[in-house]
């Protein structure tokens, strides 16, 4: 059977998966009370038959994923699927799960008609996806019967015109995003899995994405729309090629690929068949069935209704009070009240689920508060008593509650000023630990002493793990599972530090720690206010007799040896580099380094000045640590690692080290984040081992030696020399590779050009900033923070503002003509309604070009950044990587307008391969009027995409 996505009754296709995954929140859908076999809507149209999915009343028939493309097998009396040798999932509310995953030969087949839209799926609801499923994949691996599993929406089909008896073909006329991101993400694990398991990846080819025996269009279970078939179908068939590089499909693959490569990291591994379980068992959808005669678009419609939904704790409260009887009236008036006047209603609700994990359920998802509530009071038949019990607890913690959100309400100092580092630090996956240390001194087993120990513990944990670059992707599941796994033969503080130490839960000791503070790139770890806390706590280490007041002071973090070196810094280093390694090379190695970095306040005259002028306006600081820099005759790699073994030695004593030998699991050197790097390589880039040695705070050589002795790493032959050559000693690292021998044909189909000497394209390459970028993701740290866009406020008189400042720096490095044509830009931009908003640092000011609501992170939007030079020339800063999280440009098409405007500047060549990136133009090229018209046309053209992204 096939499955045609789409109808000639509906245009358009849902924007996500369920209420979350993208467009707009539908709520809680309400199904029919009576039978739905024979039901009819008069007002609409009528239809034969909805199959629900997940979660079924109890007398509808259940089905999951896979069954989809199988649904009508399902219909006519055949089984449904033939259940493999993977266990059943305990738990969810299947009826009949036995019934739920198909496995045929010869499956269904659907197909989107070329009516319908193409795929458009952005990241952004890719995310989502890749974390509902990550999260039922932990149920499954957990075998627990506490999550229910994940609804994901309706389904729409109709028959095909070309339907016949023997080879049932279906439209789907809602729901062909979903089913072609699931038939991505099972294509993804088939190719991950493909060396390793062949015969695995066979299975899932054959269970889910092929119907084996056919041919043509009827071999796959799923036909996308026209504009899509090339491309899916390559990706199904395993043939890809770099001509469609770039389009959702590639993009979404591309996605899976890269996260099931993150899956394998050892500080938070994820078993890739457990995903696929995931996915294929735990997420479920409502299918709605209809007939010739059944007006589809109408039963789409009804389906998508939107609706007010209520919260976690709202549903709860009614509960509780309809619950109570002869008390309730006073319960409300003495408790309930305080408490919802205490908190809003989304403190209140996570208060109640903090309650759940304290109280023993500690796999218990938020959203699903209210059913696992209801169920322990149904359970325990707990009456007026036990529930008023439970609302004079809630009361009780939510005292405790509001420290954790205004730490200052707490009065012991020493523990205040713990809570607010945590807070500092946006540590709120370490509450359920919190509130479990709060309940043991409110108890009398802990003192305050005792507690402040507790708290230094999980900072230390949550410190060392940024520092040393250990993804935080697994923090919730720890800090959950500490109410029920705290030692209880041993005081509160120590037993937390036993096991925080424990094993898999990474945290660093002190030789990993030291080996990171000299090598790792901290600069682009973590964000920014923990950089400046972790500078801040090691300032304040020295012990000032005058200490700063970093409330009120207005520091930033700076790099000593600069981001952007002139000619005296690059020949001083040359005095230190090797034949393996040129000056360029040690610097990118070393600048973002915690020994090259520090707290600063001074204006832009630090900038990208030579050390020695630098020096005079160090001595002058009120910070120990910029003091003990301006004392050093030099700045280079030798006294950036000699800072950097200080730093770390009042690291280690600032931050406790886990205990040694509770089954700890030592991390070696993190190639699993190389591997994570090079999955996410766009197509048409391509990086150097010097590049990703920087990256990584490791040696090129040692890079190479890696990736040559490492077999299964995705893109590895893309690591080129810094000259953009293969390497003399390049070897393929699996026989199944050497089909591959020709490296520059490879690199050719991905997207890499050649210039006439041969090297590889330099405007293709990704700097170790670049590769940086590609796993920080969408979300702005900048302009989240440290660097906000902000309009000028009233400066004190004679105070330079920023604008002024912005203006000064760029005049001290690029011509009048320069700095006259950014000034046209900003008069251009202004014109159009936008604003100028510059940033907060002092060596360098940004600005930035901003649509939307000022001062308001996310509901605006920026196109450029502009920077002054310091040394090198101004630069503008496209952000594309932003703009991808940003309506309307998560359409990929429209950023590559863009991006093709700005490449008809002369002068201006941005690859395609950047257009997930932040990729510079030098801001002298707006000196000359047909650039200049150019540019603001592509801003014109901007403004106008943004004005109209939410007209139909």
């Amino acid at each position: 059977m096939r499955l045609l996505v789409g109808g000639p009754a509906r245009q358009a296709d849902e924007g996500g998966l369920g209420g979350r995954h993208g467009g707009q929140d539908k709520g809680r859908q309400r199904l029919p009370s009576t039978p739905l076999d024979a039901r009819r809507d008069e007002r609409s149209a009528t239809f034969t038959r909805v199959t629900v999915v997940f979660p079924p009343p109890r007398l509808i028939r259940s089905h999951s994923i896979p069954c989809i493309l199988a649904l009508p097998a399902a219909h006519s009396g055949r089984a449904c699927c033939n259940r493999r040798e993977r266990p059943p999932i305990k738990g969810g509310h299947h009826a009949g799960q036995g019934d739920v995953v198909r496995r045929s030969d010869a499956g269904p087949n659907s197909a989107v008609p070329g009516a319908q839209r193409t795929y458009s799926w952005t990241e952004k609801q890719l995310k989502q996806l890749w974390n509902d499923v990550a999260e039922q994949a932990g149920l499954v691996e957990s075998a627990e019967d506490k999550g229910s599993t994940h609804f994901l929406g309706s389904v729409v089909l109709a028959p095909s015109p070309q339907n016949d008896a023997t080879f049932p073909r279906w439209l789907v006329v809602d729901g062909q995003q979903r089913l072609t991101t699931l038939s991505l993400a099972l294509a993804a694990i088939r190719d991950h899995v493909a060396e390793a398991a062949p015969s695995e990846a066979d299975r899932i080819n054959e269970q889910y994405l092929i119907n084996k025996w056919k041919t043509g269009d009827d071999r796959l279970r799923l036909l996308p729309t026209q504009a899509d078939r090339a491309q899916f179908t390559a990706h199904i068939h395993g043939t890809v090629t770099g001509q469609g590089a770039g389009s959702g499909v590639a993009t979404a693959y591309a996605f899976f690929r890269k996260k099931l490569v993150e899956a394998e990291d050892p500080a938070a591994p994820q078993d890739v068949f457990r995903i696929e379980q995931a996915i294929t068992s735990r997420l479920a959808l409502v299918a709605v069935t209809a007939e010739r005669r059944d007006n589809v678009h109408r039963i789409f419609e009804s389906l998508n209704n939107t609706g007010l939904k209520l919260s976690q704790a709202d549903l709860l409260r009614n509960y509780l009070f309809m619950k109570l009887e002869a008390r309730g009236e006073h319960i409300y008036t003495t408790y309930w009240l305080p408490l919802q006047n205490s908190l809003s209603n989304d403190e209140l609700e996570q208060l109640m689920w903090l309650q759940l994990v304290l109280d023993g359920d500690d796999r218990v998802r938020r959203q699903d508060l209210y059913a696992a509530q209801q169920r322990r009071f149904e359970e325990k038949k707990a009456g007026d008593e036990e529930i008023e019990a439970y609302i004079r607890k809630l009361h009780r913690r939510s005292a405790h509650f509001r420290r954790l959100l205004h730490p200052e309400e707490e009065p012991d100092p020493s523990v205040r000023e713990a809570l607010r580092r945590l807070d500092a630090w946006q540590a709120s996956a370490t509450y359920p630990a919190l509130m479990l240390l709060f309940d043991r001194r409110e108890r009398g087993e802990l003192d305050s002493a005792g507690m402040v120990r507790a708290l230094a513990y999980i900072e230390s944990f949550l410190v060392r793990r940024m520092i040393c670059r250990v993804p935080t992707n697994n923090l919730n599941r720890i800090f959950q599972a500490v109410p029920g796994q705290l030692p209880g033969d041993v005081p509160v503080a120590e037993g937390l530090h036993r096991l925080l130490s424990s094993e898999n839960r990474f945290w660093p000791d002190d030789a990993e720690l030291r080996q990171k503070i000299r090598t790792a790139p901290f600069y682009q770890y973590g964000r920014w206010q923990q950089r400046k806390l972790v500078l801040q706590r090691l300032e304040e280490s020295y012990g000032h007799p005058e200490p700063v007041d970093f409330a009120a002071a207005q520091l930033t973090v700076e790099h000593v040896m600069p981001q952007s070196p002139g000619d005296e810094w690059l020949r001083a280093l040359s005095e230190e580099a090797d034949d393996a390694e040129t000056p360029e090379e040690l610097h990118a190695r070393f600048q973002h380094t915690l020994g090259n970095l520090t707290l600063t306040a001074v204006n832009a005259e630090l900038s990208n000045h030579p050390f020695e002028r630098k020096q005079d306006l160090l001595r002058g600081s009120h910070l120990e640590m910029n003091r003990r820099i301006a004392a050093t005759e030099r700045w280079g790699v030798r006294e950036i690692l000699t800072r950097a073994d200080e730093l770390a030695n009042r690291a280690i004593t600032l931050w406790p080290a886990p205990l040694r030998g509770v089954g700890r699991a030592e991390r070696n050197r993190d190639w699993q984040l190389a591997h994570e790097v090079l999955a996410a390589l766009p197509h048409g880039t391509w990086t150097s081992y010097g590049d990703l040695a920087a990256f990584l705070g490791s040696g090129a050589q040692a890079v190479g030696n890696h990736l040559a002795n490492t077999p299964g790493v995705i893109n590895a032959y893309r690591v080129l020399t810094s000259e953009g050559r293969v390497s003399d000693g390049f070897r393929w690292a699996t026989p199944q590779d050497e089909g591959h021998a020709d490296v520059r044909a490879r690199l050719t189909a991905d997207g890499i050009r050649f210039t006439a000497s041969g090297a590889a394209d330099p405007v293709q390459r990704l700097t170790a900033d670049e590769l940086a970028s590609l796993l920080a993701g969408t979300d702005d740290d900048r302009a989240d923070g440290e660097d906000t866009a902000q309009h000028e406020t009233a400066a004190a008189p004679e105070a330079e503002t920023r604008a002024e400042r912005f203006f000064r720096q760029l005049a001290a490095d690029d011509s009048a003509e320069t700095v006259e044509a950014v000034r046209a830009v900003f008069t251009h931009w202004e014109s159009l309604g936008g604003w100028i908003g510059h940033g907060a640092g002092h060596v360098t000011t940004s600005a930035y070009l901003m649509l939307g609501e000022a001062g308001a992170p996310g509901r605006g939007i920026w196109p450029m950044t502009l920077y002054p030079g310091a040394g090198r020339g101004g630069t503008a800063e496209v952000v594309f990587q932003y703009m991808a999280a940003r309506e309307p440009f998560t359409d990929r098409a429209l950023r590559a307008e863009f991006l093709t405007r700005l490449n008809a500047l002369d002068g201006v060549d941005i690859p395609d391969g950047k257009l997930e990136l932040r990729p510079n133009i030098r801001l002298s090229l707006f000196e000359k009027d047909s650039n200049r018209t150019l540019l603001l046309e592509a801003l014109t053209w901007f403004r106008d995409r943004w004005d109209s992204r939410n007209s139909s």
